[in-house]
């Protein structure tokens, strides 16, 4: 349920994101939906929170993401060939469906001009990222096996995976779990990044972002307007206009990340968040970006590890034949992956066995020839039976007449 509000949330913003249309308008447009798609579900269960997981972020062209931004920031008008990237989630009672999708404006517009050059090499190392991902993230197989997979991948294109980025792992109300898949990282980062197995059972949104560039994601300084409360951390908050900002956190969003522009009143909000995050109640999400001149593609999907094979329950509406590439994946162990089926396997109802038995081939003739034996005597039983019946009726027979005279 939360997957289909997700789908429809991000087709509506992709549909939306046409020349001349606002970034800021973007976001509030996805997070009203969201707001009322999920209103209208568990009306009577007053108990279930449910809503915005993830706040709608729409970055351009080399902001890598985390763009959200107020009606009071400076804001962004789309133009004609510009590279979006949307992201957004939403959750059910805390559990949590994550999407992005990469797209440019002219093709999102209707045109359908194919897009060549840097942008269709890094959307197209994305999306392959993406689904080398959907196949390699299932039960018995490690993180470390994605990671290799997207550094190669991009490679192919010339590309770089953002260093450091990290796949989470999804448990109800938890939006950062304890698994990650850590894209290109750095030798001290390989030492650093825990080993870990995927089981069955296991939900994951996988997060994949590419650049044109050297890869490396820096804070360029931007306002930063998305946050999520640190259940693990505590402090008496000394002002007043932050003690009241952070109790409507708790209330409102939980330990969901939000945006700043979910307030009433944003410069209280902007006020009040400042100590909040200045003694760890709350974690930032920056605004980070590429160096200037370079292009940034993500695709993220949620993921379910079934015993049957992996369920992707979001995804974006992408169109491959749209991004004409001249490079191609040259290894071949990834060639034949990314021609694989990523569907599950149908599993087949366990039919009762009857058991089987054997028996000595001499003992079988011995049995089948008393069996026959025993019809014999049946038969001959039977038959004298009816022979016997018979004689001492028609005697019985005989006898009325005598038995008559002599009354």
């Amino acid at each position: 349920m939360g997957a289909d509000i997700a789908n429809k949330a991000l087709r509506a913003i992709v549909e939306a994101a046409k020349p001349g249309v606002s970034v800021v308008s973007l976001c509030e447009k996805g997070d009203a939906l969201i707001a009322t798609e999920t209103s209208k579900v568990f009306k009577k269960e007053k108990d279930i929170k449910k809503g915005i997981a993830f706040p709608t972020c729409v970055s351009v062209n080399n902001c890598v993401c985390h763009l959200s931004p107020l009606k009071s920031d400076p804001d962004y008008t789309l133009q004609d060939g510009d590279l979006v990237k949307i992201d957004l989630g939403v959750h059910m009672d805390g559990f949590i469906s994550n999407v992005a999708h990469s797209l440019v404006v002219d093709v999102s517009a209707g045109h359908r001009t194919p897009v060549m050059g840097r942008k269709a090499d890094v959307i197209k190392a994305a999306y392959l990222c993406a689904e080398a991902a959907l196949r390699l993230v299932k039960p018995g197989n490690q993180n470390t096996q994605v990671t290799e997979a997207w550094n190669k991948i991009a490679q192919s294109f010339k590309c770089t995976a953002i260093e450091g980025m990290l796949s989470h792992q999804l448990k109800q109300h938890v939006i950062d779990g304890e698994k990650t898949i850590i894209q290109n990282p750095t030798e001290q980062q390989r030492k650093d990044h825990e080993k870990a197995e995927f089981e069955v059972h296991e939900v994951y949104a996988v997060d994949v972002l590419v650049s044109t560039g050297e890869g490396k994601a820096r804070d360029s300084g931007q306002r930063t307007t998305v946050y999520k409360r640190d259940p693990s951390k505590q402090y008496g908050l000394k002002m007043k206009t932050s003690r009241a900002f952070f109790s409507e956190v708790e209330r409102r969003f939980d330990a969901m990340p939000f945006t700043l522009r979910a307030f009433e009143d944003e410069s209280k909000a902007r006020l009040g968040v400042v100590e909040c995050a200045k003694h760890e109640l709350l974690q930032p999400f920056n605004v980070l970006h590429e160096k200037e001149g370079e292009y940034v593609a993500q695709f993220k999907f949620t993921v379910l590890l079934m015993a049957n094979g992996p369920l992707r329950i979001t995804s974006g509406p992408f169109e491959p034949e749209l991004y004409k590439s001249e490079h191609e994946v040259q290894d071949p162990e990834l060639k034949v992956l990314l021609q694989s089926s990523a569907s599950r396997k149908a599993q087949k109802k366990k039919k009762k066995k009857v058991p089987e038995i054997k028996m000595d081939p001499f003992l079988f003739l011995f049995f089948y020839h008393v069996s026959s034996y025993c019809m014999v005597i049946l038969r001959f039983s039977i038959s004298f039976n009816r022979q016997h019946s018979s004689l001492k009726l028609l005697s019985k027979c005989k006898d009325r007449p005598k038995m008559a005279q002599l009354t």
